[in-house]
């Protein structure tokens, strides 16, 4: 069993070193970052959660340079994204960015990723919203050849690279795990791909069940993120059999950060002195 936090790292709020010692003073496994390269100004795509888009997406720092930066001052804390966009990136780049930072790391980085939901934002990189999913399961092929390949090519629809040379390469082999952050669609993904499965939490226990049936059986690792503080949500994950629970922290400042993570420490050291 793991506890680990998903958050919004922004300009604003505590940094992400602060965060990320705070974090393994405290007995907490993981830190997910999120990532979003931009807001439109012009955006008709819905917030997921329904209203207006919180301040936080349009202050979010870089997840790899912040965790770059959270891997200096801390040793056993995994570092990962929660999600990254892969989709508006260039594939090469993240790969080496990815590589370069499970170097820093030691080995610590899990690589959380999505298709993403923000229309405006992918057409802006150049990506058409209605190929993304058969564009990051291609750019998923592609980083794993980089990684575990000293000559690596690929061909594909949208990916397309002659045999080439990058490196380092990651530390963890073959590769850094992946975990796919979605719901049905992300969950089918993870099954085609053979990684992990990061659904978001619903705020209803009576839901896990429906949730978790997404799989459709396939034992696929399952890692669910912004989990609510709630230990009625935590008991109801762990007897669905998740083992790995990231708890939601909202984006305020360094002095509330600190005390809502001393009460988050109150809740999870429940569990681990109960041996679950």
């Amino acid at each position: 069993m793991t506890f680990g936090i998903t958050t919004f790292v922004t300009d604003e709020g505590i940094s992400g070193p602060a965060l990320g010692a705070a974090l393994e003073d405290r007995g907490f496994d993981s830190l997910f970052l999120a990532e979003h390269s931009h807001i439109p100004a012009s955006r008709q795509s819905p917030y997921p959660r329904g209203g207006e888009l919180p301040r936080m997406y349009y202050r979010v720092v870089d997840p790899f340079v912040t965790l770059a930066a959270v891997a200096a001052v801390t040793e056993r804390l995994v570092l990962g994204t929660g999600v990254t966009l892969l989709i508006q990136r260039d594939v090469i780049h993240t790969a080496k960015e990815i590589a370069t930072l499970d170097q820093i790391s030691n080995g610590r980085f899990v690589f959380g990723v999505g298709a993403g939901w923000n229309r405006e934002e992918m057409a802006d990189h150049g990506t058409d919203p209605r190929t993304r999913g058969a564009l990051l399961d291609e750019q998923i092929a592609a980083l794993r050849e980089i990684w575990t390949n000293d000559l690596a090519e690929y061909h594909g629809r949208f990916i397309d690279f002659d045999p080439m040379y990058s490196w380092p390469k990651p530390v963890r082999q073959p590769h850094p795990p992946i975990f796919i952050g979605g719901g049905k669609a992300a969950a089918d993904r993870a099954v085609r791909h053979g990684v992990g499965w990061f659904p978001t939490a619903v705020t209803d226990p009576a839901e896990i069940p429906a949730q978790l049936a997404m799989l459709e059986g396939n034992d696929r690792p399952v890692m669910v993120g912004a989990v609510a503080p709630d230990p009625i949500m935590i008991e109801a994950y762990l007897e669905a059999g998740v083992r790995d629970i990231c708890l939601s922290l909202p984006t305020v400042s360094e002095s509330e950060t600190l005390a809502i993570l001393d009460d988050y420490t109150k809740i999870i050291d429940k569990y681990r002195s109960a041996g679950r």
